[in-house]
């Protein structure tokens, strides 16, 4: 499955868009991130150890936010340009945040021309994910000049707000048998 993120109605950047492709095999979910156009003037964290490290959407970001079954239980995945990630749980709309009980995704990036991709592999089978799971799919960019441009599947309200429920509009991807 294909899906394309796009800018609040009131923000410019320099990237010409973000698709994300999501595949699903084997109880792992597989994310590709590619934003278009522009790559050069992205700030890109150093390569670091992967690692859990909190507040990694200060800087450029690529994010999965998952509510596995019809509550209002949610996690969300975070992955640095640098291999760090995070991942935590919430009981509801920013309550009971918690660190989520997950083992390291795989991430991978790459550069062709002015094209930038992030990869990440979540595995699935310890999130109790439902038929009825719904993804957001997210990514806080950073130029070289200090902007900062907040991309989504859907912006709900009238600042970015990730977590917001109605913006997790998209549904898991069937498993492939490939």
């Amino acid at each position: 499955m294909r899906f394309r993120l796009s800018l609040p109605p009131a923000q410019t950047a320099p990237f010409t868009g973000i698709d994300v492709a999501a595949g699903r095999r084997g109880g792992r979910l597989t994310l590709r991130w590619r934003v278009t156009g522009g790559a050069a003037a992205l700030v890109l964290p150093a390569p670091a150890t992967p690692a859990r490290t909190d507040d990694l959407w200060r800087t450029t970001c690529f994010e999965l936010f998952l509510r596995p079954g019809a509550g209002e239980a949610y996690f969300e995945f975070n992955f640095s340009p640098s291999s760090q990630w995070a991942a935590y749980r919430f009981d509801g709309y920013r309550r009971g945040m918690a660190n989520a009980a997950v083992e390291a995704p795989v991430t991978t990036t790459s550069v062709a021309g002015r094209t930038y991709a992030l990869s990440a592999v979540i595995d699935l089978r310890p999130l109790a994910v439902t038929p009825s799971a719904r993804l957001g799919l997210t990514a806080v960019l950073e130029t070289k000049d200090g902007a900062k441009s907040y991309w989504a599947l859907a912006h709900c309200g009238d600042k970015p707000d990730f977590h917001r429920a109605d913006g997790f509009i998209a549904r898991l991807p069937f498993e492939s048998r490939a």
